[in-house]
Parts: structure tokens; sequence; C-alpha cells
């Protein structure tokens, strides 16, 4: 039985990758923090669904505690180990940048020493597409250089992107980051755009719309999200003997067994358009506040996603309707509203 361990397995992205890595029979340990950052609630809700399994054990711990982690990575000995945990929220790190140093950095170096100890036979990492900041050549491909992040998220990703190259090279730890979009879907964070637009919605309350609704988003279903990530746990990076062998288009290190992936479904979504398919789902029309950009944030992202259908055979299924109608029915469910 594979053994992986999953950081942040108490957070969105986490807790549905666990539940299919259960699913298909692997052994899973999750490490979590349970931060405030948004209701504890619904994380502690998550793992004890979780806990249903036998095959899942779980350990509240702050990644910056380096001898914490290494313990619980020594003593569970795992084959695979994907990095989920973040402080995320690119609004967030405008407050307090703080908080992303410390997780995601100092967090993220713990993570990659325990796994330079451990000899994981593959590494993943999450990134995220903030790291192509001001990139405005789209959609946004692997290969191109990510020089200019507009936030200190962004900023702290990129940083773990070129850390865990290091790692790779170093020590030879075969690494896959992967750069997620817009993900979104039931058990969602509460910070993030369909959470607050329903729950604003029928609450009665008005939706705020940033860029008064010119923003273009790669919505990405988080049950897609996660089979991509999946699919890519057997698609071991392997350090090329020659550069020249890399195929066009591939990310693959030149100088280490690291690769960057995209996961998004290639295509993008105006957010207004995205409203009205909520609006359509909600049978009412929303009470609009439009404002103006944020700080920190940029008026489109859309993924090229081909590196990923090269490597594991698969596309994103779910399409932005289906996906709202079931992000609704739970919200619906578990709010009781």
């Amino acid at each position: 039985m594979k053994r992986v361990l999953i950081t942040g397995s108490a957070g969105f992205i986490g807790f549905h990758l666990a539940k299919l890595l259960l699913d298909e029979g692997f052994a899973v340990y999750g490490i979590d923090a349970m931060t405030d950052y948004y209701d504890v609630t619904l994380k502690q809700r998550r793992h004890q669904m979780l806990m249903q399994s036998p095959n899942f054990e779980a350990s509240e711990c702050r990644l910056e505690d380096a001898d914490q982690v290494m313990t619980i990575v020594r003593d569970f000995g795992p084959d695979v180990i994907v990095h989920l945990a973040a402080q995320a929220g690119v609004r967030y790190s405008l407050e307090n940048p703080r908080a992303y140093l410390d997780s995601n950095i100092i967090g993220s170096f713990n993570v990659l020493e325990a796994a330079r100890e451990v000899g994981v036979d593959h590494l993943l990492m999450a990134s995220t597409s903030s790291v192509y900041g001001a990139n405005d050549v789209m959609p946004f491909q692997e290969t191109e250089k990510t020089e200019t992040p507009l936030t200190f998220y962004a900023a702290t990703k990129k940083a773990n992107e070129a850390m865990a190259h290091s790692y790779a090279h170093l020590w030879n730890i075969p690494t896959t980051m992967f750069r997620f979009f817009t993900v979104y879907g039931p058990w969602g964070r509460p910070d993030m755009a369909l959470f607050k637009f329903v729950d604003a919605m029928l609450d009665g309350r008005p939706i705020n719309i940033y860029n008064h609704g010119e923003m273009y988003r790669d919505f990405t279903y988080v049950d897609d999200l996660v089979r991509g990530i999946r699919l890519l746990i057997d698609a071991v990076p392997v350090r090329p003997e020659n550069p020249h062998d890399i195929t066009e288009g591939d990310s693959l290190s030149p100088a280490a067994p690291y690769r960057v992936v995209n996961i998004g479904n290639s295509d993008k979504v105006r957010l207004l358009d995205f409203i009205e398919a909520i609006e359509a789902e909600l049978g009412f029309k929303a009470k609009r506040n439009y404002m103006d950009m944020q700080k920190g944030d940029v008026p489109a992202t859309w993924a090229d996603a081909e590196l990923l259908n090269h490597l594991t055979g698969y596309k994103p299924q779910t399409d932005v309707q289906e996906g709202i109608r079931m992000f609704v029915a739970w919200f619906r469910e578990y709010y009781e509203k």
C-alpha cells in the first residue's frame, strides 16, 4: 500500500485529495495546523470525514515546527509527500505578509528537509497561477519566465519553486510543482469568490464585483484538480541525461528531476458570466456592488494545460454551470440555507 503524506489535509484541496487517495486504497497521513484564517469548524468537519477511513491518520502541527515535522515524517515513512499547506489568499497577503513568510517559506523549507531526510520517491508541491504576475500573454505556459510577481503571496510561491528546484538538483529528489488556477467546489474556502457570492446572495446582501466584472479566470472544479494531482503522483520527473532530450513545451529542468505543471481548465470565464451562472442556479438576481480593481490583482489568468494532458492523458471534465450547481447544493445543505 503506497503511503502518502499530505500537508494541509484539513484544507479545501487537501481534504479532497486525501478523500480521493483513500478511495483508491492509499494510506494517507495528514498534517494541518488548523489555523483560524477561516472557520476552523469547517476544517475539523473535513478531518472528521477523513477519519472514517482506517487508512487515515493525522496530526495537528505547524510546519514552522521543524522538529515535529521531521518526527512525523520519519515515523510515517511516506513514499510520496504532497505539500499543500500554505497561508493562502492574495488579498490577505497585503494585510499580514509575515504570515506568508512563516508558513510558505519556513514551513516549506522544513518539508523539503524532511523529504531529503527520508528520501521520498516523489515530492509534489503546490504553487499558484499568481507566479505569472505581470505576464500578459495567455494562456500561461509553464515554460514562460515568471519574474514579475505582483503580491508577496506570489513571491513566496515563486521562492518555493526555486527552493524545491535547488533540493531536487542537490539531493536528487524527484519534484513536481503544480500551479493552481481558480479552484472552486464543495467544502470550499469562505474567502473565495463563489463562497462569498452565494453566502451574500442567500442573505440578501450585495456582492462586491471587482474591476466592474471585467475579470477573467480559469475556474477549475476541485474534483478535476485533485484527479490531476493524483495522476501526477505517477508522472515522476527524471533528471535528463541530455538537456536536448527535453521535448518542446515540457518544463522539465535540464539540471534536476524537477518539473512545473499547470492544472487548469484551459478556458477563461468572464466574472460577470460566472455571476450569471450563480444567479441561474439560485433562481434570482444578485444585488451588485461594482468596484475598482484591488491592489495586487490581475484582470485575467488562464492556463495552458497541455503539459498535464501530455503527462497524464487527463483533461478537466466539469463545466462551470455543473460545478456551481454542486457547490450550491453542498452550501445549502451544510449551512441549512
